[in-house]
């Protein structure tokens, strides 16, 4: 089992940047792949960004291809992901998520644990 717990979330100008971190507990952080999520009011929850156990492999989804970069590491049971160029549309409560290596790291199934969140706000 691992425990996840975000922080770096907060208030942006629009273009601006933030890096949010997602610490896990437990010794077997490496034997996950790990995610970030979002989810805006009135919206459904959306993945933003996954990479595997290794860091090898790394996926986004189209709308923050260019912006947003997703890293771990393993050392420090803390996957990362750094924001740059945030709009407004940005905007939500990210999550970051845990899933047993070998599936689909851009799948909300794949993903058994979850943080709490934390709030980004990008002001226009």
């Amino acid at each position: 089992q691992v425990q996840l717990v975000e922080s770096g979330g907060g208030l942006v100008q629009a273009g601006g940047s933030l890096r949010l971190s997602c610490a896990a507990s437990g010794r077997t952080f490496r034997a996950y792949d790990m995610g970030w999520f979002r989810q805006a009011p009135g919206k459904e929850r959306e993945f933003v960004a996954g990479i595997s156990w290794s860091g090898g492999r790394t996926d986004y989804t189209d709308s923050v291809k260019g912006r947003f970069t997703i890293s771990r590491d393993n050392a420090k049971n803390t996957v990362y992901l750094q924001m740059n160029s945030l709009k407004p549309e940005d905007t939500a409560v990210y999550s970051c998520a845990a899933a047993m290596s070998g599936g689909s790291i851009s799948y909300v199934g794949s993903y058994g644990y979850w943080g709490q969140g934390t709030q980004v706000t990008v002001s226009s």
